[in-house]
């Protein structure tokens, strides 16, 4: 088959979840021969994503949206893509699609979106939201929680909904016993140490603190907390671990380039999110072999099986989080048979090859369907 030209718009090429699966994607279809061009509206060009996007040997653009609502980013953005004759625009959350639809509708090509999050939000931005979903070729959920959530809120027509769950390069998660003794020298944590780590952005929505508070009986020079990332709630972070005097135990490691290695320093995986999608890093410990504790909150349920490849809490509960990493620390081997079915369920299903080849058929079965111009004909894939 021809090689398509696909468009990946993103609010910004700053670390997340939803860019990095933009960034594996766009890794995939170059391979396969596509063309890719990824677009933030951001206006900033040297962010991390926006470096691993050209790496890959995509084209990046920088289109700034204006403070407010923006209504001529469609415009600018279609009219910087106008002499590419593109194939797909693929958008990635709200702000993207909002803005990023219109464009696929200008330059009279296939519009995908992908809904990576619950995305709550005001009327205003609803109502905007399900407006430019009647433009949308394909509306992909990835997970099936987030495919409910989806219809409950009316935001596309069902006959579009599709699932496609996100994936990983699996080739660079695997247990890796070197690995792990040279991360903890580095952090200077025994050998023997019973770690919990989490990754992720220092938010609020993450609720880091609620593993700090859960684990204050539990820390010891043999039992440690690690945690990965930057933002805004760092210093309170540091201050609720100083507070309960165990700050020795509690490692901010800052935001990591090297998080295959620093998973496999890990004995469990925690994460105590309030709201998730299906977050990546979640795959990416399982399928090092770490056990995972999660919240049961949006996709995570889908992913994991409490006490079968995981084990789930309720989102903000202090006991419960103690209580099971209570039961992790005492019942090792356990916990560790349980990872391995874990692990074997990442790599069968949740895969970034997988995902791309999903994606790819999805993206052929709309470019051939004709399309209405902004003026109301129906058109062929180029018109």
């Amino acid at each position: 088959m021809n090689g398509l030209r696909i468009v990946h718009i993103l609010s910004s090429f700053g670390m997340g979840g939803q860019e990095r699966v933009a960034v594996d994607l766009a890794k995939a279809q170059l391979s396969a021969g596509h063309e890719v061009i990824a677009v933030s509206l951001a206006g900033e060009q040297e962010e991390p994503i926006g470096i691993a996007f050209r790496q890959a040997g995509a084209q990046t653009e920088t289109i700034a949206k204006r403070s407010g609502f923006d209504p001529t980013l469609s415009v600018r953005v279609a009219a910087r893509l106008a002499s590419l004759r593109i194939d797909v625009v693929h958008t990635h959350n709200p702000q993207a699609m909002i803005y990023g639809t219109p464009v696929a509708r200008l330059l009279r090509a296939a519009a995908v979106h992908s809904k990576h999050g619950i995305n709550p939000d005001m009327a205003r931005r609803k109502w905007l939201r399900r407006t430019v979903s009647k433009w949308v070729d394909a509306y992909v959920a990835v997970t099936p929680a987030l495919s409910e959530i989806a219809l409950q809120n009316r935001e596309c027509d069902p006959a579009k909904l599709h699932v496609i769950p996100n994936g990983i390069d699996t080739r660079l998660y695997t247990p890796n016993p070197a690995a792990r003794q040279r991360v903890r020298r580095e952090l200077r944590i025994p050998e023997n140490a019973w770690v919990v780590g989490t990754v992720g952005r220092l938010a609020r929505e993450k609720d880091q603190g609620l593993l700090i508070q859960a684990m204050a009986n539990l820390f010891s020079e043999h039992n440690r907390l690690l945690i990965v990332g930057a933002g805004s709630e760092r210093d309170a972070l540091m201050t609720q671990a100083k507070v309960n005097g165990n700050e020795q135990f509690v490692h901010f490691l800052g935001e990591r380039r090297d998080i295959p290695d620093v998973l496999t320093a890990f004995d469990v995986f925690a994460l105590p999110s309030r709201m998730e999608g299906l977050p990546l890093v979640l795959l990416e410990a399982m399928a090092t072999g770490i056990p995972v504790l999660a919240t049961a909150v949006g996709g995570i349920p889908d992913l994991v099986k409490h006490e079968e490849t995981g084990f789930l809490i309720p989102p903000g509960d202090t006991l419960a989080l103690n209580t099971s990493l209570s039961w992790l620390v005492s019942k090792p081997h356990a916990a560790f048979e349980v990872a391995e079915k874990g692990r074997q369920v990442v790599l069968e299903r949740y895969s970034s090859s997988r995902m791309a080849s999903d994606y790819e058929r999805l993206y052929r079965s709309v470019v051939t369907r004709p399309r209405a111009s902004p003026g109301g004909v129906a058109l062929g894939a180029h018109g």
